[in-house]
């Protein structure tokens, strides 16, 4: 029987902070999961693309979820991004995120090898089978190269740990066929932030963001009017917003996006080689965004946006 799990709503993707010396920084870190969960998001994707996963240790993945569980103290659920080389690595990492009590794991698939479709779907058969934790896949061929389609998700139905899928191609066609091949067996998340309404119309019911690290609240309330049909009252914010969730969308996503927190007061803009700071002129240009990105910033409808105590 599969896992029942109730995860909705928007899950940024938390950044790891790190000091001068390119040091991780758990305190920076974890006030910045504290920062996101205060201000209402409703879930927290930790050692995820833009949390740097490949950049860490395994001691400092294990740092940042444990970072992650205490900061969010049980209001909202903390997944871990696993990101490994071999199908072993993944689940060892994943069994670190269970035995620290997490509530899922986002697997990626085995990085650097570029697998054949059944090979894809032994990796995250592996991983799934190896933890009692929920599992989503990440799906992300720009980024990482292998390409988890329709049909290699649904040679997965019968592994129940498997119950969430994050589609990061851009493609919101793969929601329909997907349910087409194993109609509502896998829950269904945004993982691009600038197809988001798009994905909810499509069935996502979750959203695991770049973007709202930086604007959470807008995040939660764009979801959640998406969600609800509210079109008129959304597409105004989406307009506004767009710009910067096309950030999410370019290969140095990671800078993009901390540099936007770091303008917004809540992290910093450092990244761990071999992530560098974005040259001068793009930084101008990101910097030139969020500018007047702020200076039209929206009124915000009303969507039962509670911040958490």
């Amino acid at each position: 029987m599969t896992k029942t799990i109730g995860w909705q709503g928007v899950f940024p993707a938390v950044t790891t902070q790190f000091r001068e010396d390119f040091s991780l920084d758990i305190e920076a870190t974890h006030k910045v999961i504290e920062n996101l969960v205060r201000d209402g998001v409703s879930g927290l994707i930790v050692c995820g693309t833009v949390g740097e996963n490949t950049a860490l240790s395994l001691r400092e993945k294990v740092a940042v979820m444990e970072a992650g569980k205490d900061a969010a103290r049980g209001r909202v659920p903390v997944i871990a991004g696993v990101a490994e080389f071999t199908t072993a690595f993944a689940c060892d990492t994943a069994r670190e995120a269970a035995r620290i009590g997490l509530d899922g794991v986002m697997v990626m698939p085995a990085l650097v090898y570029s697998a054949k479709p059944h090979e894809t779907a032994a990796h995250f058969r592996g991983v799934a089978t190896a933890t009692d934790l929920p599992v989503m896949v990440y799906n992300n061929p720009p980024i990482y190269k292998n390409d988890v389609t329709p049909d290699i998700l649904a040679s997965l139905a019968d592994v129940e740990t498997i119950v969430c899928f994050k589609e990061s191609s851009g493609d919101t066609r793969r929601f329909i066929d997907l349910r087409n091949l194993v109609g509502d067996r896998f829950k269904l998340f945004a993982g691009l932030d600038d197809v988001v309404v798009e994905s909810i119309l499509m069935g996502a019911e979750g959203w695991v963001s770049g973007m709202s690290n930086a604007f959470p609240v807008e995040g939660e309330t764009l979801f959640r009017l998406a969600r609800e049909g509210r079109m008129a009252e959304l597409m105004p914010i989406y307009e506004w917003f767009m710009p910067l969730l096309h950030l999410d969308a370019r290969p140095d996503l990671v800078q993009c996006i901390k540099l936007c927190e770091a303008i917004m007061g809540r992290g910093s803009a450092i990244t761990r080689p071999p992530r560098l700071a974005l040259p001068e002129r793009e930084r101008a240009e990101v910097e030139a965004m969020m500018k007047a990105a702020l200076a039209k910033r929206p009124a915000l409808p009303d969507v039962g946006l509670k911040k958490a105590a």
